[in-house]
């Protein structure tokens, strides 16, 4: 087990090879950056490592897919900004010899525009979109280490533009049953565009490195969430003299940017994301969060916003789940995320008894 679990760290690390290569590079497929989850937005749009039996979270961290999510399949639905909207699908399956897999399909569409030439003249109307096909696997190489990869396959399309690509995402995550800790570590869209949208002009998908934590405390029923990300780079703020939030010196017109100080804790803090979950019972739970590098970077000068808080809701009962929640970015730039989840096996269990109820009623 620990020769297997030495060769998945290897592979996470190996991936910083691309590093270098991709800081400050274009990207393409941005798409794969958003989560299609109501809980995951809730609490940061970012890494979740929670080590429970909601099949939402299994298309973000493949290292957690397992037994508890057989038979069970997830619907997601966001509305993004405009006419955009974002779905997904995961079903989740455990064979008996090959282990357990998840199979999904998630994506955005643009929705429909109408297009003209450089002379004004209208060709009619054209959609685009993105979209990935998943297939995930994960393995418990023990009761505290578990391993996982999401393969994805990706499809991309503007007007006549078309472009597809490979990309996987590998995790390992570490889990205390004692303690209710759950640890995650994911190398996010490692991958290559396979056919660029103009010959010969390939680009590179948005390689992220997260880490993320999770415990739920003993005696109070709140669970704390602490994610890290874009962990390959540090520079993650810009004090140029075009940001607009530099001011000047009213007698001598020089900038006056923040000192070193603020500067370091500004970029710190634009790695972390931090969330809570309160979960007065098991059928029902509240999220919420706060994304220091969103704030940053949607807030305006003329007003104060929540740009960057999240907040959500889950129902959970009898092999249903029920998710709700809202992330800002700027004013009127809410996206709301639905979600719907069915354990089947549940579901069929439930009915059987039910059955077996009846069944007593009648008998003499």
């Amino acid at each position: 087990m620990k020769k297997r679990l030495l060769i998945w760290v290897c592979l996470l690390l190996a991936t910083v090879s691309q590093l270098k290569a991709q800081t400050g590079g274009r990207f393409v497929y941005n798409f794969l950056k958003f989560n299609y989850s109501s809980r995951i937005m809730a609490l940061g749009s970012n890494l979740v490592s929670v080590h429970d039996d909601d099949p939402a979270l299994i298309l973000v961290n493949p290292s957690y897919i397992s037994e508890r999510h057989h038979n069970n399949l997830a619907l997601n639905f966001t509305d993004y900004f405009t006419k955009s909207t974002a779905i997904a699908a995961t079903y989740s399956y455990t064979f008996p010899k090959a282990g357990s897999f998840a199979f999904g399909i998630y994506g955005l569409n643009y929705g429909s525009f109408r297009g003209a030439d450089e002379n004004g003249n209208e060709t009619g109307n054209f959609s685009a979109g993105d979209y990935a096909l998943v297939v995930g696997w994960g393995r418990e190489l023990s009761p505290n280490f578990s391993i996982g990869a999401n393969f994805k396959t990706i499809f991309s399309f503007y007007e006549s533009y078309f472009s597809a690509g490979i990309a996987v995402d590998v995790a390992g995550s570490y889990f205390n049953e004692k303690k209710k800790l759950s640890l995650t570590l994911l190398a996010k869209n490692i991958g290559v565009q396979l056919k660029p949208y103009s010959p010969g002009d390939r680009e590179m998908l948005p390689f992220d490195l997260q880490l993320a934590f999770s415990q739920r405390l003993q005696h109070v029923p709140i669970r704390y969430h602490i994610t890290l990300h874009s962990l390959y780079r540090w520079n993650m703020s810009y004090y140029g003299l075009d940001n607009p939030f530099i001011q000047t010196d009213a007698f001598t017109g020089e900038p006056q940017y923040p000192s070193k100080a603020a500067q370091f804790a500004d970029n710190f803090f634009r790695h972390f994301v931090f969330g809570l979950e309160i979960e007065p019972s098991k059928y029902f739970s509240l999220q919420l969060a706060y994304n220091h590098n969103v704030h940053q970077e949607m807030k305006v000068l003329s007003r104060k916003s929540m740009a960057g808080f999240s907040y959500g809701i889950q129902l959970n009962i009898k092999g249903i789940r029920v998710g709700f929640s809202r992330q800002h970015y700027a004013v009127r730039a809410t996206p709301n995320c639905f979600d719907l989840a069915f354990d089947f096996g549940e579901l069929a269990q439930t009915h059987k008894e039910r059955k077996a109820r009846k069944l007593e009623r009648i008998t003499p």
